[in-house]
C-alpha cells in the first residue's frame, strides 16, 4: 500500500507541475495545437485541426517525464 501512495502523490505533483507549465504557455502565447507541424483546415463556419507538431512534442515530453518517474520508483 506504501508504494501505491508514493505513486499517487508522485503523480498528483507531476499533474500540477504539467498543469501549470501548460497555463504559463497559454500565458505567453504559446498554445496548444497552433505550433508549427501542425494542420489547421478552415471552411466556412467549420474548422480541423490536426495536432501533429502537438501529439510528437507531447509524446517526447511524456516519455521523459514516464521515464524519469520509473527510475525514481524502482530505487
Amino acid at each position: 500500500m506504501m508504494s501505491l501512495a508514493r505513486f499517487l502523490i508522485l503523480m498528483g505533483i507531476i499533474f500540477i507541475v504539467v498543469g501549470g507549465l501548460i497555463y504559463v504557455a497559454a500565458r505567453s502565447g504559446l498554445s496548444l495545437g497552433r505550433i508549427p507541424g501542425d494542420i489547421r483546415l478552415q471552411s466556412g463556419n467549420m474548422t480541423c485541426v490536426i495536432a501533429l507538431g502537438t501529439s510528437l512534442l507531447l509524446s517526447v515530453v511524456l516519455t521523459i517525464l514516464l521515464n524519469v518517474v520509473i527510475r525514481l520508483l524502482n530505487r
